[in-house]
């Protein structure tokens, strides 16, 4: 019998599942038991304190950053449109410096004033790509589900062929793959050293019967993995990359508007059970809690 290695280290929360000031929420986390935090723009922005200080909070909290976001409707933009979105790139990656996020989250066009044409979109990105490499920083590019031409992974993961830059890659979201019932096997065709990065949730019903649903469910009515109705596939989701030989993290982007009248200690010690489940029983991995460490052995056969 094998026995598996490894711990939560792998999983992180992003600070929109939280509610409450950027201090509160990374506390939450941290004693939580989790050593990542992916970051939201609003909440370095936002902070009461300013910029610096928001940034001095996310040193001084001993959390690893696993990214920054996000940038939206970059691509197929043209003109005085794009230039201005160039702009707003700039900023975007001078903040994901400034916090040390490594990796920047940009989701596809959902733009009506955005072309259709990949090699146009695969040119734009390159640009940013571009923009990214002399920071050090790694641009996931994420097709969202409602976007105007890219809405699945696979088209994402064929600009990001088309732009071919060595910092740029793939963001896969679970929620997005499931909404478009997207077949998980086409990520055999991606190479794991080229996704950036994993963002997990659920969602509570059985499926979306429209455009406006699914945008209704992705911003405000996530749950963590394993507290929805499509468990299985979340768990087949992280088995299949895992089997392809993704290394990176996994950060949890769970919308959810009860999420935000319920204390963050609440709930991130509900993302935490969610890194518990994946990490032990997902991928029977051995997961260290406070206080002692719980080994889970490989099945037999």
């Amino acid at each position: 019998m094998t026995q598996f290695n490894g711990n939560i280290d792998s999983f992180g929360m992003d600070t929109i599942s939280l509610a409450g000031p950027l201090q509160g929420k990374l506390q939450a986390m941290r004693e939580a038991g989790f050593t990542q935090v992916m970051l939201s723009a609003r909440d370095i922005v936002g902070h009461e304190g300013g910029v610096e200080a928001a940034i001095r909070a996310v040193k001084d909290s001993g959390l690893r950053v696993t990214g920054f976001q996000v940038l939206r409707d970059f691509e197929g933009l043209s003109g005085g449109l794009r230039e201005y979105k160039v702009d707003i790139a700039k900023a975007m990656l001078a903040l994901c410096s400034a916090v040390g996020a490594k990796v920047l989250l940009v989701c596809s066009s959902t733009s009506t004033h955005a072309t259709e044409d990949m090699d146009a979109i695969a040119t734009d990105l390159r640009r940013l790509a571009m923009l990214a490499l002399p920071r050090g920083i790694k641009v996931a590019f994420e097709g969202l589900s409602w976007g105007r031409t890219i809405n699945e992974f696979p088209q994402a993961w064929d600009a990001v062929c088309r732009a071919d830059m060595p910092n740029l890659g793939l963001g896969v979201d679970s929620f997005h793959a499931f909404a478009t019932r997207t077949d998980l096997d086409l990520l055999d065709e991606v190479d794991p050293d080229k996704i950036f990065l994993v963002q997990l949730a659920d969602f509570m019903w059985n499926e979306i019967r429209s455009v406006e649903e699914r945008i209704n469910t992705a911003r405000h009515f996530r749950v963590f993995p394993g507290e929805g109705a499509h468990s299985a596939e979340v768990a087949a989701l992280v088995r299949k990359l895992d089997r392809i030989g993704y290394r990176g993290d996994y950060s949890f982007e769970v919308f959810n508007d009860d999420y935000q009248q319920i204390p963050p200690a609440t709930v991130a010690q509900r993302a935490h059970k969610s890194a518990v489940w994946l990490g032990e029983t997902v991928l029977q991995r051995s997961v260290p809690l406070p206080g002692q460490m719980r080994l889970k052995r490989a099945r037999q056969g």
